[in-house]
């Protein structure tokens, strides 16, 4: 899932279309913002602007196809439990701010 960058010892993360697809709809469809998508799926934020940016032109996935490695099995998992996690805690804390509101209001 990694490319070298020439001329540089980085290495630079490249998605499959439809990762990117996938994670255009968490901003689009599901109302989520686009930091916090990005921060869930631990994608930087402009990376997730431009996907968003070229699905609205309707060019999400002209992608060349020499750059997208498939992602295996075991990474599409782990994607999706990060993604699990997030949402998780993110529940847990609207939960204990309602907890707290409540218990103040009910003294």
């Amino acid at each position: 899932m990694t490319n070298k960058r020439s001329g540089g010892g980085d290495k630079r993360r490249v998605f499959t279309t439809q990762f990117r697809q996938e994670a255009v709809q968490l901003v689009l469809r599901d109302g989520k913002s686009q930091a916090q998508a990005a921060r869930e799926l631990q994608i930087s934020d402009k990376s997730l602007a431009n996907w968003v940016s070229q699905a609205r032109r309707g060019q999400l996935g002209a992608v060349d196809s020499r750059r997208v490695t498939p992602v295996s099995d075991s990474q599409a998992e782990i994607s999706r439990l990060k993604r699990e996690l997030a949402q998780a805690r993110e529940e847990r804390d609207i939960l204990k701010k309602a907890a707290a509101y409540f218990a103040s209001v009910s003294r």
